[in-house]
């Protein structure tokens, strides 16, 4: 087999089961491995460490497979999907919905591998070189162990650029319409679009804090910035809220908001087509408050090259919630960058407390459902963070 040795010194990582090789630490690779091709990862002084994934015009030019010597072929990759089917049988209640997390890339040993399901749908998103490989194999695989009625594939992740992938969206097994299915979340319905919709079509990590926030909801004032098609939002109307206001700047995700308010026949929520920033602005300038405001922005720094941008964006709106929220409000507010840290991400919080001129407690820490597993020994896989804050009363 071809392989891949690493220059003296960085084997460490690998040795301690983190499943990528940066391009940097490569010596030398022996033949001429396609993309996408499985190769052997040796340390400079010859010990084998790993099965991975080959991807040349990636910085990120191996992913490991298995720490073993061992075929990887399609019952390697049926056995992984089975165990992690099986695995969330332990901890999800099949009862409270039928949207989960199927497979979440290295956590469950399969870098570059995502897949949701929808109701009787699945869709599937691949993100590395290795993954697109074997495409066919993983689909029948998802298939066969979910016993799904079809599946959609959603491999349009800006990070495939980065492999040398093109997009690849549409049905792979199974009919294509509709190209929208209905899902039960918590006794709550909503509308995932297969097609358009943001990653596969809906956030399943956010599923928690949803209802988190519709127990939080009761006899206030909400306001929902970047909603999306209205999880938070249709949460909240659904808890009692005394107002919602909902605001994002995609009509489409409106319209689908507008929708899965409809199908839960929940009102007293405003639908606004803006700019979340200028909005809030703008809220500011006319004196408005709310008991509860949600932040729940798009990725702001997608790479580590980003993360000084992302900063000022976070402090910017957090700044304006702190401003908008009456003494004993609450601000639920998150970050999906994986290149912003936890502790960076509470320190933009805090400071844009100090500025807004409010003393604020932070009430818990947020992350993804449970169907979102971190491998303790790949700490990227957390890239959800949340904080709940309060507003000290008067």
């Amino acid at each position: 087999m071809q392989k891949l040795i690493l220059k003296p010194g960085r084997e460490k990582s690998l040795k301690r089961r983190h499943p990528w090789v940066f391009s940097g630490g490569v010596a030398r690779v022996t033949g001429e491995p396609s993309s996408g091709d499985t190769i052997e990862v040796h340390s400079s002084s010859g010990d084998f460490l790993a099965l991975a994934a080959y991807s040349p015009k990636s910085q990120i030019v191996a992913r490991a497979w298995s720490w073993d010597t061992r075929d990887i072929d399609a019952g390697f990759f049926r056995e992984r999907i089975e165990r992690a089917l099986r695995e969330r049988e332990t901890f999800l209640d099949a009862s409270t919905t039928d949207a989960i997390r199927l497979v979440h890339g290295e956590s469950d040993g399969l870098p570059g591998v995502v897949a949701d399901r929808y109701a009787d749908t699945i869709v599937m998103q691949l993100s590395s070189a290795g993954a697109d490989r074997w495409r066919e194999v993983i689909a029948d695989a998802l298939m066969e162990a979910s016993g799904a009625a079809r599946l959609w594939e959603r491999s349009d992740a800006e990070v495939r650029k980065l492999e040398g992938l093109p997009a690849a969206v549409g049905p792979l097994r199974g009919q294509r319409e509709p190209t929208r299915v209905t899902v039960n979340e918590n006794g709550l319905a909503f509308c995932v679009d297969l097609e358009r919709g943001h990653k596969t079509g809906f956030y399943l990590d956010q599923r928690d804090n949803r209802q988190l926030v519709r127990t939080l909801a009761r006899g206030r004032d909400v306001l929902d910035g970047f909603c999306y098609t209205g999880g938070f939002s249709v949460n909240a109307a659904a808890g009692g809220a005394r107002s919602v206001l909902a605001v994002d700047s995609s009509s489409e995700a409106l319209e689908l908001a507008r929708q899965n308010a409809g199908l839960n026949a929940v009102s007293g929520v405003s639908w606004v087509e803006d700019d979340v920033f200028l909005l809030l602005r703008k809220l500011r300038d006319e004196r408005r408050a709310f008991d509860l405001v949600v932040l729940d922005p798009p990725k702001f720094a997608p790479t580590a090259a980003h993360v000084a941008k992302a900063a000022r964006a976070y402090k910017d709106i957090s700044l304006l919630a702190f401003k908008l929220l009456r003494p004993g409000g609450i601000l639920v507010t998150f970050s999906c960058s994986g290149g912003v840290s936890a502790e960076l991400f509470q320190k933009i919080v805090a400071g844009s407390a100090l500025d807004a001129g409010v003393d604020a407690q932070i009430i818990r820490h947020l992350g993804a459902a449970a169907d979102h597993p971190v491998a303790l020994q790949f700490p990227e896989g957390e890239y959800l963070k949340g904080l709940v804050c309060r507003v000290s009363g008067q």
